[in-house]
């Protein structure tokens, strides 16, 4: 079962979700962690770090878990 993140705003983006998410300490971590690790949006293969995450998306990082946002 995903772990849910609300959000508390129209989007988030993917940098941010990463903190917001416990998955890295820093913001300025998220350009390095998105190199090196896959990250599945909505079952597709995305690295950017400004991609915007809505309410329904669902990211599955492998090694650190299945989240969903909602609103």
């Amino acid at each position: 079962m995903p772990e849910e993140l609300k959000l508390s705003t129209e989007f988030i983006t993917l940098g941010q979700f990463l903190k917001l998410a416990d998955v890295i300490q820093s913001g300025g971590m998220a350009k390095w962690f998105l190199s090196e690790h896959e990250i599945f949006i909505n079952g597709e293969q995305d690295q950017r770090r400004g991609r915007k995450l809505r309410a329904g998306d669902k990211i599955q990082i492998p090694g650190f878990g299945e989240f969903l946002i909602t609103d």
